[in-house]
């Protein structure tokens, strides 16, 4: 009986992809059938030892990752996509390609921080399992708002993330935003909160959107109750163009005199910067200003974004004096 071992599917999985054998011919190699054969191979492409990437000849993807890392200093996958793809291909599209990414980036003994919203809520959707040992998954903002608990959303988009990974799950029983910066002071020193705080500062990966008022696919923060009219109105007043973990940004990526910032209960640009890598995924072109302006705040290492957000990207950043985009 063929027992299957690491080095086994490495050896299958060099011969198909690198050699150029066929199956029969790497099934005499290893003593074993073209069946088994087969498995290996599809062990080889669900651990993400091998990944297949299409890249059709038309695609600007390439040029436009290039043009991104080489303007922020960040590594970026651009995700090919037809100009004519609805809102919700896209999106679909970014989050395949990213949860292919954080599978093969998060591994045993690894912390990472997720921030909850619309499109990390796809990216859940096709994690592949991948059962990791002594890992946690934590939850990075709070969820809780004025019209419904939130609670339950992101505790279900959480643990969807732990149960791919087999890791321990720490939720973040907060409010998304407090009414009162006082009380945000007084939670924070709660050791129930504390413990939670410490998991997201022992964090490795985080992985997080950027937050836009409006579009086809609207973020999760400004339509499910998390603001009122006032607190939209005082953002706009504010110049604000987006949120990162609900932490608001203007276009230039400063923060730290947003107002309702005081208030809100996700890492600050700053306390992000602190976790080694920092994965942001963005499909569809209301998110290009809030993008833009987390780049300037320096939260990104790693960029997953759709052709065409791509392409408004590095358009908006053409736009700018010479240097400003840095």
């Amino acid at each position: 009986m063929f027992v299957e071992r690491e080095q086994d599917v490495l050896r299958a999985a060099s011969m198909y992809y690198l050699q150029d054998l066929k199956m029969e011919v790497i099934a005499r190699h290893l003593g074993t059938s073209r069946s088994t054969v087969s498995r290996l191979l599809k062990r080889a492409r669900e651990t993400g030892l091998v990944e297949i990437t299409l890249r059709p000849s038309s695609t600007r993807a390439p040029g436009l990752g290039r043009s991104i890392s080489a303007a922020f200093g960040i590594d970026t996958y651009v995700v090919p996509v037809p100009d004519s793809a609805g809102s919700v291909e896209r999106l679909d599209q970014v989050a395949m390609t990213a949860a292919r990414l954080i599978g093969s980036w998060f591994d045993s003994d690894m912390v990472m921080g997720i921030a909850w919203g619309t499109t990390l809520a796809a990216v859940s959707r096709y994690l592949a399992p991948k059962p990791t040992r002594g890992s946690a998954v934590v939850q990075l903002n709070g969820a809780a708002n004025m019209r419904t608990s939130g609670v339950e959303y992101a505790s279900d988009l959480i643990s969807s993330f732990g149960s791919a990974f087999a890791a321990a799950v720490h939720h973040f029983s907060v409010p998304a935003f407090f009414d009162y910066p006082d009380t945000k002071a007084a939670m924070w020193r709660e050791r129930s909160v504390r413990r939670v705080l410490d998991m997201q500062r022992r964090a490795d990966i985080a992985v997080f959107s950027t937050g836009a008022v409006a579009g086809a696919v609207p973020s999760h923060v400004y339509s499910a109750g998390y603001l009122d009219e006032t607190d939209v109105r005082r953002l706009h007043d504010e110049g604000v163009v987006g949120d990162v973990c609900t932490v608001f940004l203007r276009g230039d990526g400063s923060w730290e005199d947003v107002s309702l910032n005081s208030r809100a209960t996700g890492p600050t640009p700053a306390e992000l910067q602190r976790i080694p890598r920092r994965v942001c995924v963005v499909a569809g072109d209301n998110k290009v200003a809030p993008l833009l302006a987390a780049l300037h705040a320096r939260v990104v290492t790693d960029l997953v974004v759709d052709e065409v957000t791509a392409t408004a990207l590095v358009e908006a950043v053409a736009g700018r004096a010479p240097g400003r985009h840095r």
